[in-house]
């Protein structure tokens, strides 16, 4: 009794009541949740890229909620954020189910044997976030899945670098970077795509990027000019002024919308404003902000 009282209370996650469908291959199953209280997570600081750290937890751990945010049918691993794992339009299914086993096997080459009927956890959590960035191929612009497809690929980055940590020298942090850099790809994309008229963000209600807030459309801008700085351009100067010009610009909306609007939170114009200056700084200007 014992024993199973010390199991429960040990539990960072359960499986939801509501039965899940899958869209692509109609297995039923049911959704794992975190938990979050009783100490689960422990609020360690907020990164430059918006990223809120955890600090382990005496009795639970390592805890990653970003692991538990994506819908993963456990049979043909079809991924999508929570709200949309339902509405897959009928028209996209076929897509879906004729890149099932291309899907799993990119899954498992990159992060080796993962099995989605089991509990969640570092590992599957990552494959996870790597299926949304694929999955989101399937959908349509209606859902706004390119900015869909930025989230994801920045939480899958986050992800490796944890995995960096627990399993040190098996180029995970190169997987960091690689999906940081696509991530950096898809912001920019999203962003054009909106400006352009050719895919609202409508689509998007919690721009996240992580589970503790929502920054918003601001937060978008800000992740798309930073991550330019961090992964554009290294080894073309030119290139990389022009990028960098855009990236200030960019910046200097949200900085200077901030300075009249107590709306705007304000970890965020504290590193819009230390990008800004930093940015300049590369660019040999003096800071006018």
């Amino acid at each position: 009794m014992k024993t199973e009282t010390k199991q429960r209370e040990l539990k960072i996650s359960f499986q939801s009541k509501e039965e899940q469908r899958c869209p692509v291959c109609e297995t039923s199953f049911f959704r794992e949740e975190l938990l979050s209280g009783s100490g689960r997570l422990i609020a360690g600081p907020l990164t430059d890229e918006l990223h809120r750290l955890y600090e382990p937890s005496a009795k639970y751990g390592d805890v990653y909620p970003l692991a538990y945010q994506a819908t993963v049918c456990p049979e043909c691993w079809f991924t999508s954020m929570d709200k949309d794992f339902d509405s897959l339009p009928a028209s996209c299914k076929d897509i879906a189910f004729a890149d099932r086993d291309q899907r799993v096997n990119d899954a498992m080459s990159i992060l080796g044997d993962v099995d989605f009927r089991e509990s969640r956890d570092l590992r599957s959590g990552t494959a996870s976030n790597y299926l949304l960035v694929r999955c989101y191929e399937y959908y349509p612009k209606e859902f706004s899945p390119t900015i869909k497809q930025g989230v994801a690929s920045l939480r899958t980055g986050w992800l490796f670098d944890e995995m960096e940590k627990k399993y040190p020298g098996q180029h995970y942090d190169w997987l960091s970077t690689l999906f940081k850099k696509k991530a950096c790809y898809f912001y920019n994309e999203a962003v054009r795509r909106e400006q352009s008229g050719k895919e609202t963000l409508s689509g998007m209600k919690n721009f996240g990027p992580d589970t503790d807030k929502n920054y918003g459309y601001d937060g978008a801008l800000y992740l798309t000019a930073l991550l330019r700085f961090k992964y554009s351009f290294h080894e073309n100067q030119d290139l990389r002024e022009n990028t960098l010009g855009e990236a200030k610009r960019t910046i200097a909306r949200i900085f200077g919308l901030g300075k009249s609007s107590k709306n705007k939170p304000g970890p965020l114009l504290e590193h819009a404003k230390e990008l800004y200056h930093t940015i300049n700084k590369e660019l040999n200007v003096v800071d006018d902000a």
